[in-house]
C-alpha cells in the first residue's frame, strides 16, 4: 500500500463517494453524466465531482477509510515516520468521539506500510511498520482512547513514552492497545471478517502469520515459510481462503492446509495489487506494474474423486486500451463494480458483467443466472412459442405421436408436417411390401429391416449382390395422334422395379393402376403433381384432362396460373426439334411458379437429358428418384442417386430416408436432422422401426435417452 502511483479507494459508507491520493487526499462524488457537464466523465452514464481536497498530510504512505459514518469521511493516514493521523474530509461533520485530528505515535520512527480497520470492532486500527530493533512492527490502536489514559495513568499502560523531541498533545496517543512482532517487519495486514479478534499478517519476507488478540503471546504454530507475504487478504466469502503475492506470483492459500499454496498464479510482470471482490465469492482481481489490464480470476472448487481441487476461469479487464493502470478498487456494495485510475489521474467506472448461464426447461420456461440475480422467463406470462420444437414434441406426445404401430402412417397425420407424413408413409409402405414378401433379404443384409432405394439400385438385395444390366426399351406416348406421336427410351430391370415400388410408383401390379394413384392425388387437391406424374408416364392426354379439371376445382389448390392455358400448351406437343412450340415452351417455363408445371415443360423439351427435371428442387424426392429409375442409364442413374443421397444427408432432409433407408447412412441423416431441428422424438420413433443392431448405435441411444428424459420432465409417464 505504498503509493508510488495514484491510488483509489471506494468509500465503505457511501455508495457514491471515493477517494484518490498520492500526496494529497481528494474526495469525489459520483453523479449522473449530463452533456455539457464540466466534471470528469468516468463512464458512459456517470461523472466524478470533486468535493474536497486535503494537502496537509506530509510523507503520506498509506490510508484506510473509517468504516463508520460519524465522523463522516474520516481517513486514517499512515506516514513515513510511522505516525497515523485521523483526518476528516467533511467539514462540520458530527464527531461525537473527537476522532478527527488524533495522532497515534509509535515509540520509534519508521515507515508505516499498511493500515487496516477492524471490520467488526471499528475502534481498532492496525498499523504495520518497518523493522526496528527492540520495538514491535504491528501496533493496534484503540482510536477511542484518550491521552490521559495513555500517559501512564493506568497500570497496564504504565511505561509508555513519547519519541525523542516530541511534546505530548491533547490529541496524541502514544501507547497502542496491542503490540505484536518484536524486531520484525510487517509488510501487509488483513482482519478476518468473522473473527474480529484475529489478524492476518505478512512478516519479514518469509512468513504469513495469524494472530489472535486474545492471546498475543503466540501466533498460529503452523505458519508457512514463503516469500509471498505482500498484499495478504482474506476472501470475504470464505474465511479459510486467503491470497498473497510476491514479484510475479500470486499464491492462494487454504488455512485448513496451510503448509503450501493450493493454487499458484503466474503473471508476466511484478504484481502491485490484488483484491477479493466484496460482492462475489471467489473472484480475485490482480494488477501488475505498468500493465494495461486487470486480471480477474474466478476461483472455483472441483471435486475429483475424494479430493477437492481448485479450478480457475480467467478474464481480462482493459478499461484504458493500451494505457497503464495505477490502481483499482472494488465497490463494497454494487456487484462486480470497480474503479480504476491511471498514473495521470484518469478514472474509469466499470462494471464486470458475469458470464450468463442459460437454462431452458422442457416447459419452455427460461432461467438464467447473472451474478447474484436469478432471472426467469415464464411462458404463462407471455404468448406461447408454438413454433418451438419442445412445444411441438410435447403436444405430439400427448396425442400419441409415434405410438401407432399397426397403421404407422397415422403417426404422420399426428405429426402435422409434410416431412413427417412422408417418412411415416414411406415406413408404412416398406412394412407392407416386406409383409407381402416383395423384398427378399439375402443373408448379408439380414440384420437390416428398412433398405433404401440406393441399396436396392446397387443390387445389395439381390442374391448375387449387384444389379443386372438394365434393358433399354422404347415406349410410345399414350393419347397422341400417330403422326404427332413419338417414343421415349426407358430402362428396366428388377432392381429398378423394386425401387419404383418404394417410390410409390408400382403401377399396373396386383390390380393397382396409375389411374387409381392419380385419382388419390386429385382428391387431395394435388392437381399439378397428378398431371406431372401422368406426363412422366407418357400419358399426355391424362395430364391435359387433370389440368382442365384442376382449373375448375373449388378447393383453391390449383396452380397460380390458369391451368387451362397450360393444358392448351401441352396439347400442341410435337417431337420435332425445331418448332415455334418448343421455343414458346422454353419461355413459358421460366414464368411458371409451380415446380411441377416447370418440370412438365422441361420433360417435354428434354432430348434424353432430364437434368432440369431431376434438379427441380420443388419436386418430391420420390418422384425425382422414380424418374431417374425410368429414364437414366445405369451409370447416370447411380451417379445421380449418389449425389442426391449426399445432399439429403448434408441438409438433414427426412425425405432422404427413401434413399438411405434405416441403415447407417440413415442414422447420419437423422443425426443431421436432429442437429438442425432438435426433434429427438421423431428420430427415436423412426429408429424403433430399424434393426436391433442399429439401436445400439451411440447416437441412437442418445436420442432415445434424451426423449425419455423429456417425457420424465413433462410427467408423461404413460407415453414414456
Amino acid at each position: 500500500m505504498i503509493p508510488a502511483n495514484m491510488e483509489i479507494l471506494w468509500s465503505p459508507n457511501h455508495e457514491d463517494k471515493f477517494l484518490t491520493f498520492i500526496s494529497d487526499l481528494s474526495l469525489y462524488q459520483v453523479e449522473p453524466w449530463r452533456e455539457g457537464n464540466q466534471n470528469q466523465q468516468i463512464s458512459q452514464n456517470t461523472a466524478a465531482t470533486l468535493l474536497a481536497t486535503n494537502s496537509e498530510n506530509q510523507y503520506l504512505k498509506c490510508v484506510a477509510w473509517y468504516p463508520q459514518t460519524e465522523p463522516d469521511h474520516l481517513i486514517a493516514v499512515g506516514q513515513a515516520n510511522g505516525r497515523v493521523v485521523l483526518t476528516s474530509l467533511c467539514q462540520g461533520s458530527k464527531d461525537p468521539f473527537a476522532l478527527s485530528g488524533k495522532e497515534f505515535v509509535p515509540r520509534h520512527s519508521r515507515q508505516c506500510n499498511m493500515l487496516a480497520w477492524n471490520p467488526s470492532t471499528p475502534n481498532l486500527l492496525a498499523a504495520g511498520m518497518d523493522k526496528y530493533r527492540a520495538d514491535y512492527c504491528i501496533l493496534i490502536w484503540d482510536v477511542l482512547a484518550t491521552p490521559p489514559k495513555n500517559l501512564a495513568t493506568t497500570p497496564e499502560r504504565r511505561g509508555s513514552f513519547l519519541p525523542t523531541n516530541v511534546e505530548p498533545a491533547a490529541s496524541m496517543i502514544c501507547k497502542p492497545l496491542h503490540e505484536i512482532g518484536l524486531s520484525e517487519t510487517a509488510l501487509s495486514l488483513s482482519w478476518f471478517n468473522h473473527e474480529p479478534k484475529t489478524l492476518l499478517a505478512g512478516m519479514n519476507n518469509k512468513h504469513i502469520r495469524i494472530y489472535d488478540l486474545r492471546d498475543i503471546s503466540r501466533s498460529q504454530v503452523n505458519t508457512p515459510l514463503t516469500k509471498a507475504v505482500y498484499g495478504v487478504t482474506v476472501d470475504p466469502y470464505s474465511e479459510f481462503r486467503i491470497a498473497s503475492f510476491v514479484d510475479t506470483q500470486v499464491a492462494i492459500w487454504d488455512l485448513r492446509n496451510f503448509d503450501k499454496p493450493v493454487l499458484t498464479l503466474m503473471e508476466n510482470r511484478p504484481i502491485i495489487k490484488l483484491s477479493w471482490s466484496p460482492t462475489r465469492t471467489g473472484l480475485l482481481a490482480t494488477l501488475s506494474k505498468d500493465s494495461s489490464v486487470i486480471k480477474l480470476y474466478d476461483i472455483q472448487h472441483v471435486a475429483i474423486g475424494d479430493e477437492v481441487e481448485s479450478a480457475i476461469v480467467e478474464r481480462v479487464l482493459q478499461p484504458y486500451g493500451q494505457h497503464a493502470i495505477a490502481s483499482f478498487s472494488w465497490h463494497p456494495g454494487h456487484e462486480n463494480r470497480l474503479l480504476s485510475i491511471t498514473p495521470s489521474g484518469t478514472i474509469k467506472d466499470t462494471t464486470v458483467f458475469e458470464r450468463i448461464t442459460l437454462n431452458w426447461s422442457p416447459y419452455t420456461n427460461m432461467a438464467w443466472a447473472c451474478g447474484r440475480r436469478l432471472l426467469q422467463f415464464d411462458e404463462d406470462a407471455e404468448p406461447r412459442v408454438t413454433d418451438d420444437i419442445s412445444n411441438k414434441m410435447k403436444q405430439r406426445a400427448i396425442v400419441g405421436y409415434g405410438l401407432k404401430t399397426e397403421q404407422v402412417w397415422e403417426n404422420g397425420v399426428l405429426g402435422g408436417e409434410i416431412a413427417l407424413q412422408n417418412i411415416w408413409s414411406w415406413i408404412d409402405l416398406v412394412k407392407s411390401l416386406r409383409d407381402e414378401g416383395k423384398q427378399k433379404l439375402n443373408s448379408k443384409l439380414s440384420g437390416y429391416k428398412m433398405q433404401g432405394a440406393k441399396a436396392i439400385l446397387k443390387g445389395e438385395l439381390t442374391p448375387v449382390g449387384f444389379p443386372s444390366k438394365s434393358e433399354l426399351q422404347s415406349v410410345p406416348w399414350v393419347g397422341l395422334e400417330r403422326h404427332n406421336g413419338g417414343q421415349r427410351h426407358i430402362y428396366r430391370n428388377e432392381c429398378r422395379e423394386m425401387a419404383l415400388q418404394l417410390c410409390g410408383w408400382s403401377f399396373n401390379r396386383d390390380g393397382v393402376t396409375i389411374n387409381d394413384f392419380l385419382d388419390r392425388l386429385q382428391s387431395d387437391g394435388h392437381y399439378e403433381r397428378a398431371a406431372a406424374i401422368a406426363l412422366f408416364n407418357l400419358k399426355i392426354r391424362n395430364a391435359i384432362e387433370i389440368l382442365n379439371k384442376g382449373s375448375t376445382a373449388d378447393n383453391g389448390k390449383g396452380g397460380d396460373i390458369n391451368l387451362n392455358v397450360v393444358a392448351m400448351a401441352l396439347s400442341g406437343y410435337t417431337e420435332e426439334k425445331k418448332t415455334l412450340w418448343r421455343e414458346m415452351c422454353r419461355e413459358l417455363k421460366t414464368q411458371l411458379s409451380s415446380p411441377y408445371l416447370r418440370a412438365m415443360f422441361a420433360f417435354l423439351i428434354a432430348d434424353d437429358n432430364y437434368d432440369e427435371v431431376l434438379y427441380e428442387a420443388g419436386i418430391a424426392i420420390q418422384d425425382r428418384v422414380a424418374i431417374a429409375c425410368i429414364y437414366l442409364s445405369d451409370i447416370k442413374m447411380m451417379d445421380y442417386i449418389e449425389k442426391l443421397t449426399a445432399k439429403m444427408i448434408e441438409v438433414g432432409n427426412l425425405d432422404g430416408i427413401l434413399l438411405t433407408g434405416l441403415t447407417k447412412e440413415g442414422v447420419e441423416l437423422l443425426q443431421m436432422y436432429v442437429d438442425l431441428a432438435g426433434d429427438v422424438q421423431t428420430a427415436s420413433f423412426v429408429m424403433a422401426e430399424a434393426s436391433p443392431e442399429l439401436m445400439k448405435d451411440g447416437r441412437v441411444k442418445e436420442w432415445v435417452d434424451s426423449y425419455r428424459d423429456l417425457l420424465d420432465m413433462w410427467r408423461l409417464w404413460h407415453q414414456r
